[in-house]
């Protein structure tokens, strides 16, 4: 414990003592090495030697701490109080003796330069943070006037459907007009779901979290995704895992994300095909993963399939993903694709696991 407290003491010594010291260990052993000499020979006039020597090994120390109080001391300072400006958020601050030619200035350069890529990155930064909350702004704009449009449309479009119905019902059976309608009708109900899925992504509503079954969760969606196969060679698998038995999340949001990507994979197959939906627990995460058999989606397509309105089906309306990323990002998890053109597409999302779950977000 002794030699411990000596040591700290010693590391906590200025270090121009440390510098020192080793210098005057070697300036007094040689005196007490000449001092002996003068003594074993009996030199004349050795005692006034010595103290000559003395006074010189004095002058060297003065000398040597003088030239290290102004080579190293002084940039040392003014490194101290530069950095302390920089801390404080003072990133116009540099240090003067980075043009000095020696060490001490090729130190002084490369701080500088530290000093000044700092500047450039956070300038940089808020640059880009004024681009995102202008855009953030614009954004939010556009989803309130298109909001405000589909809850408008919504209500004429009702009114129109009213009325296509009463045609249908007044048309003759053998009518040809029969088929347009019902051509009509089909654009309609599309219509509204368009509008029902902008509503839904301009104004989402916060997770109902509940804490129950997820693996029940996952198989109700797969379950409802098999009744569209039933005419269609594609077969619908769900893999269980173990230890989802109880996770805290919103049952009715997961089912929508489920099904709209298991109804994605089915229509990505033509054909005889396969969708297998596997559920797994990774640490604090559960992982729900869909994977299909289909065509695929092509690599440079595959940055804008969250983008809204964008979509790789005709008939798609390019809301389904963003809406699922959206309520996947709303439980506090991530969602991510991987796809082989020719080959199939999956999908993963993480949802946190833990049975107290996120809090509900506003």
């Amino acid at each position: 414990m002794a030699n411990r407290r000596f040591l700290h003491r010693a590391t906590a010594l200025p270090w121009q003592i440390k510098a020192l010291i080793p210098i005057l260990g070697v300036l007094v052993g040689g005196l007490l090495a000449f001092e002996a000499a003068v003594l074993k020979h009996n030199i004349p006039q050795g005692h006034w030697i010595l103290v000559a020597a003395s006074f010189g090994a004095l002058l060297i120390c003065f000398v040597l701490l003088f030239v290290l109080l102004v080579l190293v001391e002084k940039p040392l300072a003014e490194l101290k109080s530069t950095i302390h400006r920089v801390r404080e958020g003072d990133l116009d601050a540099r240090v003067a003796f980075a043009e000095r030619d020696d060490d001490v200035g090729q130190l002084g350069k490369q701080f500088n330069a530290m000093v000044q890529r700092l500047h450039e990155n956070q300038a940089e930064i808020a640059r880009l943070h004024q681009g995102e909350m202008q855009r953030a702004e614009h954004l939010a704009t556009i989803g309130e006037l298109a909001a405000g449009l589909a809850h408008e449309i919504r209500n004429p479009l009702a009114g129109i459907a009213g009325a296509v119905e009463v045609m249908k019902t007044e048309l003759p059976a053998g009518s040809a007009s029969l088929e347009v309608v019902g051509d009509v009708q089909n654009e309609i109900r599309r219509i509204q779901e368009i509008l029902n899925n902008l509503l839904a992504y301009a104004r989402p509503r916060p997770p109902n979290f509940d804490v129950t079954d997820f693996n029940a969760t996952v198989e109700q969606a797969v379950l409802m995704a098999r009744q569209q196969t039933r005419n269609n060679p594609i077969e619908v698998v769900f893999r269980p895992g173990a230890g989802l038995t109880v996770v805290r999340h919103d049952p009715a949001q997961i089912h929508q994300v489920l099904l709209n990507l298991l109804l994605n994979g089915m229509q990505a197959i033509s054909g005889p095909g396969r969708v297998e939906v596997s559920s797994r627990r990774e640490g604090h995460w559960a992982v729900v993963s869909v994977a299909d058999t289909g065509r695929g989606i092509p690599a440079q397509e595959l940055p804008n399939i969250f983008k809204p309105f964008f979509t790789t089906r005709r008939d798609g309306t390019g809301l389904g993903l963003p809406l699922a990323r959206g309520i996947v990002e709303a439980h506090g998890g991530r969602i991510e694709v991987t796809s082989v053109p020719g080959k199939g597409t999956q999908f993963s999302f993480w949802l946190p696991a833990s049975d107290s779950g996120p809090e509900p977000v506003a």
